[in-house]
């Protein structure tokens, strides 16, 4: 059983989406098929199969999710230091062709969002700048070819 690596925030995030479904989804369910019970005919009841659709939905993500926060490996980002990129550490990168700089910080996967500047551990670019520090330049093949970047700041926190 492989531990998940995963910042404070994200462990809070799937912990607050987990009361959520059993709290306020789960009950709702529950009301919504008792209510299409009541109708009836339920082989030809779409409202029940439907709820008992998305019933089957919240049961499935709601053992997921536990089972994300039993395999949890909390890692506070502002705890670490150092001048190397590890797990938690928010780069900033140019890229040596465009100049144009890029702020990443390195997450677990279910956390990952490259929107928010998030990227997965496990990524290409993140793979690429682990253990290297400012100064450094990593090569990095992504989809749209090589890009080679040069590691301006590493910060924790």
């Amino acid at each position: 059983m492989d531990k998940l690596p995963m910042t404070a925030e994200g462990y809070t995030r799937i912990e607050t989406e987990l009361k959520q479904l059993k709290s306020v989804e789960r009950p709702n369910i529950i009301k919504a098929i008792a209510e299409a019970r009541a109708h009836g005919d339920l082989s030809e009841n779409a409202e029940y199969h439907a709820a008992k659709e998305r019933q089957s939905f919240i049961e499935g993500r709601v053992l997921e999710l536990e089972d994300m926060l039993s395999r949890a490996q909390v890692i506070d980002p502002s705890k670490l230091s150092g001048d190397s990129v590890k797990f938690g550490a928010t780069v900033t990168l140019v890229d040596e062709e465009t100049e144009e700089e890029t702020r990443y910080q390195i997450v677990g996967e279910i956390e990952a969002d490259v929107k928010q500047g998030k990227i997965s551990i496990t990524s290409p670019v993140a793979r690429a700048l682990i253990g290297k520090e400012v100064g450094d330049t990593v090569e990095v093949m992504t989809p749209g070819g090589g890009r080679s970047y040069e590691i301006i700041d590493v910060r924790f926190g």
